[in-house]
């Protein structure tokens, strides 16, 4: 197998029992859907497949190594959201309460009465940053989060459901920020990463962003757009619709999308800004193993209590979404299978996770003790996640007994 003119190789661990797992992602690579990429599954806790292969840099060939690391945008959503409910669980925070009770200044403009799960089930009716966010801000999410405090909702919250694709991230980083005086990435990495040795980090260092897998863009999947309206395409059809919004600058979707306008930066993603900044709706750079090890250390208990865990799965939303126009479902800040968190028939009651925009994906699985992540630097043009990914979830759903 070749990547342009580099060879590539696959390597790494696979149990046995899911064999068909390994064939599915070599598969990948000799059709030609893969750059590099990596998979990881435990199942009851237990490592089962650690596979990677193919190329970090597709200019220079620098291979995809067993601790490359990678931007999983996303994915990032669920990190932030367990952040959240370990606040919850400890009681410094009440779901059902207005987030002005944390974050005064929020209460402007028809605010007053959304609520935290209003935030973290995409409710909020604030899914775009109406004013340009300029560069210099990119860094400052404080100031972004400002910004958001200073707007009226789309709709009124709690009534419909929106993908609120950047904007998620800036909302709960506040919200950590008033009631523990840390951002998101710091308190990832006091209660999450580090106790569990996981390499995940909302905000790069140096040396990890040096090492991180470039991406490769696809068809771009979200232009960045300016001012526009609220209201979908006018067709019955989701998936038109949702065509059509993306052709469309002006779209909610690529408004949602496109501020702060990531495309300015020289290389995108890819850049040192947004690799450092620490995001919390897109932000985390990660490894399969490790995305796998963070649903592992959910599944089993050992982050969330499993009565709090379950609380969070329970959906509390669910069909259109106003701003991907496809059905969608969320608990507490994790997809449940919909039409954007595409999943094998047998994980459909009790899967889930986080979809990231280009492919990636994080899965979790209480009731079959799943634990699943895939990433990779071949972008796709879709915002509804990646047909590899899901292949990749079959064939593991399809290997247990």
């Amino acid at each position: 197998m070749t990547v342009g003119d580099h060879p590539v190789t696959t390597s790494g661990h696979c149990d046995p029992r899911f064999s068909r797992v390994r064939e599915v992602f070599d598969r990948h690579f000799s059709d030609g859907e893969e750059l590099g990429a990596a998979f990881a599954v435990f199942l009851d806790g237990e490592p089962v497949v650690d596979l990677w292969g193919g190329v970090a840099d597709r200019h220079t060939g620098r291979p995809w190594e067993a601790g490359t690391p990678v931007l999983a945008y996303s994915c990032t959503k669920a990190v932030a959201a367990t952040a959240m409910l370990l606040l919850v669980e400890r009681g410094l925070v009440d779901v059902r309460s207005p987030v002005s009770a944390y974050w005064p200044e929020f209460a402007r403009d028809g605010k007053a009465r959304v609520t935290v799960e209003h935030v973290l089930t995409h409710q909020a009716g604030l899914p775009a940053i109406e004013e340009p966010v300029p560069l210099e801000e990119f860094e400052d999410l404080p100031a972004i989060a400002d910004r958001l405090a200073a707007q009226a909702p789309l709709w009124e919250p709690g009534t419909a459901h929106g993908y609120h694709a950047v904007t998620y991230g800036f909302l709960i980083d506040e919200l950590i920020r008033r009631v523990t005086g840390m951002s998101t990435g710091e308190l990832v990495a006091a209660e999450i990463a580090g106790p569990h040795q996981l390499e995940l980090w909302l905000g790069a260092p140096p040396d990890v962003a040096a090492r991180a897998a470039r991406l490769s863009a696809g068809e771009r999947a979200a232009p960045a757009g300016g001012a526009g309206v609220a209201n979908p395409p006018a067709t019955d059809d989701p998936v038109a619709a949702m065509a059509a919004a993306t052709r469309d600058k002006d779209s909610l979707m690529n408004r949602a999308l496109g501020n702060p306008p990531i495309h300015k930066l020289p290389g995108g993603g890819n850049h040192p800004v947004i690799l450092r900044a620490g995001w919390p709706a897109l932000g985390m750079v990660t490894t399969a193993r490790a995305l796998a090890g963070f649903y592992r250390a959910l599944v089993t208990g050992e982050i969330l209590a499993p009565s709090t865990l379950g609380d969070a799965m329970r959906p509390r939303v669910g069909g259109p979404d106003r701003v991907l126009y496809l059905d969608s479902a969320f608990g507490l800040g994790y997809m449940r299978p919909a039409m954007t968190f595409l999943t094998p028939a047998r994980g459909v009651e009790s899967a889930f996770g986080h979809t990231g925009l280009g492919g990636s994906l994080g899965l979790g699985d209480v009731e079959h003790g799943l634990a699943m992540a895939y990433t990779m630097n071949r972008m796709v043009g879709s915002v509804a996640g990646s047909r590899r990914a899901y292949r990749l979830a079959e064939a593991v759903y399809g290997s247990l007994t």
